[in-house]
């Protein structure tokens, strides 16, 4: 299924926030796990991605670190900052709300 990219775009962010609140992750590895929980139905490039850490970082919800990996690559981690992860909060609880609401007018019989 192909959503219509405005709907994607406003849940990156959130999305972002959420995964950075599990554990700190770098970029390519946040794109796997979108695309392995939603099944494919998000496939997310760095195209998708980038643009929202670099606003989120900016913003001051992210810090940064680079680190070797198990493969020896260096990579820049991601990790949520206490600014990044009280907004954090504040999105999931906005995004239940939000569902909720969407649900009650989409979820009743016609």
């Amino acid at each position: 299924m192909s959503f219509n990219t405005e709907l994607v775009g406003s849940t990156v962010e959130m999305l972002v926030l959420k995964l950075l609140s599990e554990r700190a992750m770098y970029g390519y590895e946040i794109i796997q796990i979108v695309n392995e929980r939603t099944e494919g139905a998000f496939n997310w490039k760095e195209g998708t991605l980038y643009p929202v850490l670099h606003r989120l970082e900016g913003k001051g919800y992210l810090h940064t670190e680079w680190q070797v990996g198990d493969s020896g690559k260096k990579r820049k981690y991601y990790k949520l900052t206490t600014k990044g992860m009280s907004h954090a909060t504040e999105k999931a609880a906005e995004w239940q709300v939000f569902a909720q609401s969407v649900n009650s007018v989409m979820c009743q019989p016609a």
